[in-house]
């Protein structure tokens, strides 16, 4: 249940009058942010202590793991007992870390101790990566692969220790962190080519996974080191102008530049292995040492974000009175200008959008431009100008939209024409030439075949109409003088491909109006379509008439499975009120034109339950169609020829009115496409 609804006005001065309260509880919140911050500078050495710390020594037993797992890959000798040993201390580290940060668990932020978990979840996977490694199953680059995105998961939990407000502390622990991003593809690089090494030659894929490794490596160090302060870069500066750190470099352009795939490595293991330990180390001290130098810097911080609390009380309450100040100024020029917005977008949604969409659906030609004048609003506020122009702008796409899709129907509706009548003319021709076929010949056995095509030709002619009257148009058949509704319902089910299991039960004394014969014949036609097609082959379905009071009913039930309850109730109201076509529903076609035929003429037409568990469709024919069956109506008993026109095949089933059928003999011959 929708609660109360009140006007801008009100709302707006209620707001006001409520000012203090609400700026005091923003002062509580606030001053309850900056305790918190206060004490989350407090936290910073206990997260170090009991979360970064242990993830360090996590990490880089992990990176020791690599890399005598890619050694041993590398390798032919099958003993891998120090291997064996370095799982034992990575998982002793991994336990440790599991230990420390349940002690922190408070005391670290959400989403570190999330990558914590998360760290220790892909910690517990290294059982099935190292049965791999130790049956040599996998590859090496696989192998780097799987170490490296579980020390990523590890780096993860470095990215969320930004729990202090400070930008400079929040900075320097960015910079470290690129640092130690670079050490760790240092790592990479050592277990790659211990791999490499090891077998004595490198592939292209690792050839290239060490070059692009080298490029990530001095862009991340070059990041981290050149946005760390003067005083903790200074160690890096060391390191940079030392012999070690120079060898290194050369070792990384000789593998990039001078190893080929195939090839054996110029590289001597001992000499890799010796440098780049010493950078590896060097830089995990100089990392550990600098982190925790950024972490005595915070303690200090927290005495001045007290002083910012009290500071923050009084500029709240200055905040206050400014507050109720201008907002009592300029509330009712606010409120003024949004009831002129509220009266133009009311006008737009429940006036003028409705007409430009019921012109174009009456064929008219709408003017875009005249009907998306600008709104008459007062704006001085920024806020209700953007609204203004934005209604303004939706005004303009949907007039521009309806049209655009006015003008895809009316094309839609004109293919459709187009190609019907093409159809329904050359179906006509052929019609015509099956007629003088079937006189010429004489071999029953042709004449049958013949007859087949034409009935097939008949159904094709009303599925070419159909397509018509999507398309708003009507068909090309039609008749001046009234029609027997006998030979209407005749008419309809010899268009039927199942014909034989209908059974017609209609009244000689009514007639039908001749302007509505082609669409009536084409309804039922649908109908009994429907029927035979949703009912089981071996029933009957049957088509009954008679005049009722408001004109004249037309039945046709069927003994299949029937169609429920909610179903049934969206069709009919589909009959009832027939939407546009939808070029996406492609499927009901029968029930569209059924529905744009009973509209066209008032006929109604709708689905209800048969008292055989099938379906039962009627018609009801309004009056103003329906004649007295008069002489000078055609009448079957006046138009049959004197010759039998239906003959019972013996052993084809029941001996019904539709046995077997003789092409259109028993119609009227406006009904056979002859002219009256």
């Amino acid at each position: 249940m929708a609660g109360r609804k009140r006007s801008v006005r009100v709302k707006i001065f209620a707001i006001l009058l409520l000012p203090v309260s609400a700026l005091t509880v923003i002062w509580g919140f606030a001053a309850a942010l900056s305790v918190q911050t206060g004490l989350e500078y407090v936290q910073i050495g206990r997260v170090y202590e009991h979360v970064v710390a242990p993830a360090r020594i996590v990490l880089t037993e992990l990176q020791n793991e690599r890399l005598r797992s890619l050694s041993y890959l590398g390798s032919t000798n099958s003993f891998h007992a120090d291997m064996d040993s370095q799982h034992e201390q990575t998982d002793t580290a991994a336990e440790a870390l599991e230990a420390h940060a349940a002690m922190a668990e408070d005391d670290t932020p959400p989403a570190m101790r999330e990558r914590v978990q998360e760290l220790l979840r892909q910690l517990g996977r290294l059982d099935a990566v190292r049965a791999q490694v130790r049956n040599r199953e996998i590859s090496r680059l696989d192998a780097l692969e799987e170490y490296s995105s579980i020390a990523e998961v590890g780096f993860q939990v470095y990215d969320r220790l930004m729990i202090s407000p400070d930008l400079d502390l929040v900075g320097q622990t960015k910079a470290i962190i690129l640092v130690g991003r670079a050490r760790e593809i240092v790592s990479q690089q050592s277990a790659l080519l211990a791999g490499t090494i090891g077998a004595g030659k490198m592939s292209e894929n690792e050839r290239a996974s060490f070059a692009e490794m080298v490029g990530q490596r001095r862009l991340l160090y070059q990041l981290g080191t050149s946005q760390l302060d003067n005083e903790l870069r200074q160690p890096y500066v060391v390191l940079n102008a030392s012999p070690v750190y120079a060898d290194y470099l050369a070792l990384e352009k000789g593998v990039t530049e001078v190893v080929r795939p195939g090839k054996v490595l110029p590289i001597e293991a001992a000499r890799w292995q010796a440098t780049a330990e010493t950078v590896s180390v060097t830089l995990d001290r100089l990392g550990g040492e600098i982190a925790a130098r950024i972490t005595a810097r915070a303690a200090p911080l927290a005495e001045g974000v007290l002083w910012r609390v009290a500071l923050l009380t009084v500029l709240g309450l200055v905040a206050v009175v400014v507050t109720v100040f201008f907002s009592f100024r300029f509330a009712r020029r606010l409120a003024a200008e949004l009831a002129g917005l509220r009266h133009a977008a009311l006008d737009l949604a429940h006036r003028r959008l409705p007409d430009v969409v019921r012109r174009l659906r009456n064929g008219e030609d709408v003017d875009v431009a005249a009907e998306t004048p600008p709104l008459a609003v007062v704006r001085n506020t920024t806020e209700v100008d953007d609204v203004t122009e934005a209604f303004a702008s939706v005004q303009r796409t949907a007039v521009e939209a309806a049209v655009s899709q006015a003008q895809l129907r009316k094309g839609v509706g004109m293919v459709f024409l187009n190609l019907a009548r093409r159809s329904q003319s050359l179906l006509h021709r052929q019609l015509d030439q099956l007629d003088t076929l079937e006189r010429q010949v004489s071999d029953p056995a042709v004449v049958e075949q013949l007859f087949g095509i034409d009935h097939l030709t008949t159904r094709m002619r009303r599925h070419a109409e159909g397509l018509i009257i999507l398309s708003g148009a009507v068909p090309g058949r039609g008749w001046r003088d009234p029609v027997s509704l006998y030979d209407v319902a005749r008419a309809a089910v010899e268009e039927v491909e199942d014909y034989l299991r209908v059974l017609v039960s209609v009244p000689q004394e009514a007639a039908l109006l001749g302007p509505a014969v082609t669409d009536v014949i084409h309804l039922v036609a649908e109908l009994v379509e429907n029927a035979t097609i949703f009912s089981p082959p071996n029933t009957q379905v049957f088509v009954r008439g008679e005049v009722v009071a408001r004109g004249f009913v037309i039945e046709v039930e069927d003994r299949g499975l029937g169609i429920g309850a909610e179903e049934l109730a969206h069709l009919n109201e589909r009959l009832a009120n027939p939407p546009e076509f939808d070029l996406a529903d492609s499927d009901r076609l029968g029930l569209f034109v059924v529905g744009r035929l009973a509209q066209r003429h008032g006929i109604r037409v709708s689905l209800r339950p048969s008292p055989y568990g099938g379906t039962t469709a009627i018609a009801l024919l309004p009056m103003e169609l329906v004649v007295e069956n008069t002489p000078e109506a055609y009448s079957v008993e006046r138009l049959i020829p004197q010759q039998p026109a239906l003959t019972p095949v013996p052993g084809s089933g029941p001996t019904d009115n539709l046995p077997r059928r003789v092409r259109q003999a028993s119609l009227a011959p406006q009904l056979r496409g002859e002219k009256p």
